[in-house]
């Protein structure tokens, strides 16, 4: 090979050694990238973690609610009827015993007609039964006294008086005594029969007088079903599907129902103090607590809870919504566990824990106060354990996950409240 042509070779060798170290060095630095932001793999799933810590639990529990009528019914007709008249509408205060409106049934009054006949007739047969009694009494005194007299002579002196004449003065006593008894039995039935004509008689008329519908007690028409002419149907009536007349509410004095969380239950006691904020109105209310159902719904795990409140000035309305502030006792120095970390299943409780390795781990825990984003935990967790919040659907024991920490600083600032 000539000196021309060796030099063209060894060029050709340089540029092709260089073009591997090149490439060396890239892919070199490609791995070292790699290593410092490694590629997640398809097992290792995303998961928002957040560690528990300690921190206050707040003193204050906010409940959401709405304010009921202290009595809220559909009125109802007793006997199914026509309306002939009614006389309220929506919207209009009425009293107590007012009539709201009147039916009319005219087979009531015939069959009141007929109830009020019969009693009268009662009454007569009475009076002839008594007349009866009254001829039955005499007939047998006079009887009686015939055969004493009769029975004394033919004692005191033998054959003065025929004993024949003893025997028939003996029978006519008997049988007078007889119709005394059968006028007397029918003077009983006559005055029975007045009993049963009478009760009759006091049904129609208490049927009667259902035909005014009336208010059970003071209160505002909410709700208006029926116009003068519809037929209603009895409110007892279990073939039908009878139609309430009015609704009427009573709204001199509302009640606001609570459900109390199991965690501060016991906590309640008749009496106590509880500031109610209405949006609508931009104002505080005060009530305390008036009545509670002393158990716990086993679906819910709270505890209904009423608070009266007087409304005679109207400002307040059935429906208004209202926020609830509750004093509980608080916790100074409460391990915190995230709400969305926490699943509730009747009395367990558990948490989706992550260990230092990324492994997923079901912890069953004990809950004490909750607050509006944070519940005290009370056994099963530790200090500065990661638990996972949302999504918990997604996840399940063993999986290793891929875990991005959010801060803590509402636990130095007091946001666990």
């Amino acid at each position: 090979m000539t000196r021309k042509q060796i030099v063209p070779f060894v060029v050709g060798i340089l540029v092709f050694i260089g073009f591997i170290a090149l490439r060396w060095v890239k892919r070199t630095s490609a791995e070292a990238n790699d290593q410092k932001h490694p590629i997640t793999t398809s097992a290792e799933m995303p998961a928002t973690v957040a560690r528990v810590e300690r921190g206050q639990i707040g003193d204050t529990l906010m409940i959401a609610g709405a304010f009921k009528a202290f009595q809220d019914v559909d009125i109802h007709a007793k006997v199914a009827g026509y309306i002939k008249k009614i006389n309220v509408d929506v919207g209009d205060h009425v009293k107590e015993g007012q009539t709201l409106a009147i039916l009319e049934v005219p087979e009531l009054q015939a069959e009141l007609t007929g109830a009020d006949a019969a009693a009268r007739r009662a009454k007569e047969e009475i009076r002839r039964a008594q007349g009866d009694v009254e001829r039955a009494t005499s007939t047998h005194a006079a009887s009686h006294a015939m055969y004493s007299r009769l029975s004394q002579a033919a004692q005191q002196k033998e054959g003065l008086v025929a004993q024949q004449e003893v025997d028939d003065a003996q029978a006519k006593d008997l049988g007078s005594e007889a119709q005394l008894s059968s006028a007397q039995a029918a003077l009983s039935a006559a005055q029975q029969a007045l009993e049963v004509a009478e009760a009759t008689q006091k049904q129609y008329e208490a049927l009667s007088n259902y035909t005014r519908i009336v208010a059970p007690y003071a209160g505002v028409i909410t709700m208006r079903y029926a116009d003068t002419g519809a037929l209603i149907a009895a409110g007892t009536s279990s073939s039908t599907q009878s139609m309430a007349v009015v609704r009427l509410a009573q709204v001199s004095e509302l009640r606001l129902v609570l459900p109390i969380p199991e965690s501060i239950a016991a906590q309640i006691h008749l009496g106590d103090p509880v500031k109610v904020r209405v949006q609508a109105l931009n104002k505080d209310f005060v009530g305390k607590v008036s009545r509670f159902a002393g158990s716990l719904d086993m679906q819910t795990r709270t505890m209904e809870t009423e608070i009266d409140f007087e409304n005679r000035s109207g400002r307040l309305l059935p429906g208004m919504f209202t926020e609830t502030a509750l004093k509980v006792s608080g916790n100074q120095n409460a391990l915190l566990v995230p709400l969305e970390a926490v699943t509730q299943n009747k009395n367990d409780a558990t948490v989706l824990a992550v260990d230092p390795k990324n492994i997923v781990e079901e912890r069953h825990i004990k809950l004490g106060i909750q607050g509006k984003d944070y519940m005290e935990v009370i056994e099963g967790l530790t200090e500065r354990d990661r638990v996972i919040i949302g999504n918990r659907s997604q996840f399940q024991s063993g999986q290793k996950i891929q875990a991005k920490e959010i801060g803590d600083e509402y636990l130095k600032t007091g946001e666990g409240n």
